[in-house]
């Protein structure tokens, strides 16, 4: 676990020894349009052999499976599934609010951690990686590659990113309107705007500012993508503690609170409850998987978790 306010760059390239136990979107054949390793649900004269049905007028005269017409007296042809690769998209927010933790680390540092591993693993599966890092100044845009120089361009990104939010924490934030440049729903749509039909899409968020407008983009998004979302949290952020008068900075003000107040801790814990449970109707309103993960948890134990290949096994049995 990378633990602090900042990131390690040699951590996170150290991070493909650690992703290779995940079995990312097995669940489901990718839909992707360029040639690759995995199976897709278009049919064509491809790699992996499905099944034999009986001859169609326009079926090619060369995919006739002759032995089962001599055995059968009736023309069958061989149908194929082309094996094709699937383009997987990260977007990390790496805005100023996660550049918060009260315990072993940033917000913006588990996110860090969590992307690279997600990177790492899609390139050892074989599918291209690419991804959108939206910071307090802006966005980076790195279009899916199959190769490790799109993954050392991400996190070498996210590490420029989460060591000026650790900055930004011990001395004047950015200023108020690049902050507010980039809310969640301009980030899914600029996120839908490269996004093509097959396509693995993780969204790594704190989700704090999620309301219609993003649930609109991610309806629009899962018409024809597979989403993961993962919430990154900090427990500060769903429970005060009765700590007397703590202070908080939103933005470029100071805020002090008096945490011994029960009313003021009831409050706001029902109202961080209210907001995580609209969060989670959401998401699966639109059957999109929503994973949570502690600033105190290990990232590579829960993706671990998540998609492991005998927990995408058990899945599948299950019918998922």
């Amino acid at each position: 676990m990378i633990t602090g306010a900042r990131t390690s760059l040699p951590a996170l390239i150290a991070a493909r020894f650690r992703a290779r136990q995940l079995a990312l979107f097995s669940r489901r054949r990718a839909r992707a349009q360029s040639a690759g390793t995995r199976a897709s649900t278009f049919r064509g004269r491809g790699l992996e052999f499905e099944e034999v049905r009986h001859y169609q007028a326009g079926d090619e005269l060369r995919a006739i499976d002759w032995r089962v017409m001599a055995r059968t007296g009736v023309a069958h042809t061989k149908i194929f599934r082309e094996e094709r690769e699937r383009p997987v998209l990260l977007l990390v927010d790496l805005r100023a609010g996660m550049g918060f933790g009260s315990v072993q680390r940033f917000k913006s540092v588990a996110a860090a951690e969590v992307a690279s591993l997600l990177a790492w693993a899609t390139l050892q599966n074989g599918d291209r990686i690419g991804g959108f890092i939206f910071g307090s100044q802006g966005h980076e845009e790195i279009r899916p590659a199959r190769n490790a120089g799109s993954v050392l361009r991400l996190i070498q990104i996210m590490h420029n990113e989460c060591n000026s939010l650790a900055q930004s924490a011990q001395g004047k934030p950015a200023s108020r309107a690049r902050q507010e440049a980039s809310t969640l729903p301009t980030m899914l749509a600029e996120l839908r705007r490269v996004a093509r039909p097959g396509a693995g899409i993780f969204v790594i968020s704190d989700f704090n500012d999620f309301d219609d407008a993003c649930a609109r983009q991610l309806h629009l998004l899962r018409r024809h993508c597979d989403i993961e979302a993962i919430q990154v949290f900090d427990p500060l952020e769903q429970q005060l503690p009765a700590g007397g008068l703590l202070a908080f900075r939103a933005d470029d003000e100071r805020v002090l609170l008096n945490t011994d107040q029960r009313a003021l801790r009831d409050t706001f814990k029902a109202a961080q409850q209210q907001a995580q449970q609209a969060l989670f109707e959401a998401m699966a309103a639109h059957r999109i998987a929503l994973h949570s993960l502690s600033t105190a948890d290990s990232a590579e134990a829960q993706l671990a978790n998540w998609f492991h290949p005998r927990a995408v096994a058990s899945s599948r049995r299950g019918g998922a």
